[in-house]
């Protein structure tokens, strides 16, 4: 039997710009079959990032449940307000035994239990103790935000609980070949609205061989992709850690292992904290559209603990185009990071492997993609209808795109497919060296012979202008390397 909902007020409570607030905590009684509170307060402009309500959970809870809302007054600039839970075992920075999940904005309601939790959320036991919803004020406007939390909890046996189900860490190769995947995507998981069922087929549709699983700071979905999993695509394990100052994927992480984001691009040593986690576990940090123009997107953390740079968001853009610019500075710097494109696609219609990256690798098996990732022996196309080789040749010496031929000279050979009216360009630290123009065919061979170039990289676009650019990249690689670096 459900008790009337008792409303607790929190609105004498202010906050002036500290990096979190605790809340008092809110207490429930230990009997009942249902029990609900309603917290009010607000949130001020200068609010902190993160403000914790604390929830004292007693014995013989199977299942919490929060509902929450705020206010978006109309003709200012707007409110929106993020939030999560932690458990009992800790909520403090870097703390992942208490981490059970976050859905950001993206829904206003969420319950975990034993036996099931709400996307984005992780299913386990409601021990007893200080629990702490986590409140994110990403923007307040100027005439401050009311928000009211309920937090429910239902009594009674815990329910049969969850066994994780990852997915394989390896799918049906063809053996070291190039696999085309894309390694930023979203389900309901987090802030998409794809079903994982309807990733996958969008997947396959877009020819890709693998994708990475990247949710908005959550791993539930890393613990359920076994339940889709097919023996021809690979998926990998991932996590969009997505701060106030960038968003950075995290490529190939084990199922279930989190990776904090409450930390901004000042705080130096948190992130080289948490990029070293990532490092531990074999896996690899990107720092994503570094120049977004969403609210804290655009990337702060510089790139000395970097392994690569998603150079190319979804449809092409000035963002992108300032993207690659920025790249190509640091290579022409002798800074080498490796570039990857990613469709970040969350929804419909945002297709899926626009672009993608095409990577070779001794196999379509996790490490396998992400150590050719890491050495940049990767290229960056359109669509699946785009093929192309390059290699750097001297001699009987060969060296294809990532690699390094020590040679003065060196012949470049670049063939291209599926780019029909576009131009290739071969660039080197000073210049673009040499282009042609692909015939209606869509094929091309392009032959050049390098001088004395410390590297070669290619473009191909597309004559075709876009709402913020004059032309369209169709495909791109990383360099091949002709001399030391």
């Amino acid at each position: 039997m459900c008790e009337c909902a008792k409303r607790v007020s929190r609105r004498s409570v202010l906050f002036a710009g500290a990096a979190s607030a605790l809340l008092p905590a809110v207490a429930f009684a230990e009997q009942g079959a249902e029990q609900t509170r309603t917290i009010e307060g607000r949130f001020e402009p200068g609010a902190p990032d993160w403000a914790y309500l604390p929830i004292v959970v007693p014995r013989g809870v199977r299942e919490i449940e929060i509902v929450y809302r705020y206010d978006r007054p109309p003709g200012a600039p707007g409110n929106a307000l993020d939030i999560g839970m932690f458990g009992p075992e800790g909520h403090e920075l870097g703390d992942h035994r208490g981490f059970r999940g976050w859905s950001g904005g993206a829904r206003d309601r969420f319950t975990i239990s034993a036996s099931g939790a709400t996307p984005g959320y992780l299913p386990g036991p409601i021990d007893p103790g200080t629990w702490h919803v986590i409140l994110g004020p990403y923007t307040v406007s100027p005439r401050g935000m009311n928000y009211e939390v309920d937090v429910t909890l239902r009594f009674g046996p815990p329910g049969e609980p969850i066994r994780p189900n990852p997915a394989p860490r390896r799918a049906t190769g063809r053996g070291r070949a190039w696999y085309r995947g894309d390694c930023h995507l979203h389900t309901v998981h987090s802030d998409g609205k794809r079903m994982p069922d309807e990733l996958i087929a969008a997947a396959k549709t877009a020819g890709l061989d693998f994708f990475v699983s990247t949710e908005h700071n959550t791993t539930s979905a890393s613990l359920r992709w076994g339940d889709h999993a097919r023996p021809d695509l690979l998926i990998i394990n991932g996590e969009e850690v997505t701060t106030r100052s960038g968003h950075w994927p995290a490529l190939g992480l084990p199922p279930g292992y989190w990776i904090d984001w409450r930390y901004r691009g000042s705080e130096h040593a948190a992130f080289e904290r948490f990029a070293g986690r990532v490092h531990a576990v074999g896996g690899l940090v990107v720092a994503a559209h570094p120049y977004a123009t969403c609210l804290g997107c655009s990337w702060e953390f510089g790139y000395d603990h970097v392994d690569a740079v998603e150079v190319w968001n979804g449809d092409w853009s000035y963002d992108d185009e300032l993207a690659v610019r920025h790249w190509d500075g640091l290579l022409r710097e002798g800074r080498w990071i490796p570039a990857i494109g990613s469709s970040d696609a969350h929804r419909e219609p945002q297709p899926v492997g626009l672009p993608q990256t095409v990577v070779l690798a001794q196999d379509l098996e996790t490490r396998s993609i992400l150590a050719g990732i890491a050495a940049g022996r990767s290229w960056l196309a359109e669509s699946s209808r785009v093929e192309l080789t390059m290699r750097a040749v001297a001699g009987r010496r060969v060296a294809e795109i990532g690699d390094r031929l020590h040679a003065a000279e060196a012949r470049i050979e670049l063939d291209v497919a599926g780019a029909p009216g576009c131009e290739v360009r071969l660039i080197t630290p000073t210049r673009i060296a040499h282009s042609e123009w692909v015939p209606a065919s869509g094929r091309a061979q392009v032959r050049w012979t390098a001088t004395d170039a410390d590297w070669v990289r290619a473009e191909v676009r597309r004559p075709l202008r876009t709402p913020t650019t004059p032309d369209t990249m169709v495909a791109l690689t990383n360099p091949v390397f002709l001399g030391r670096r």
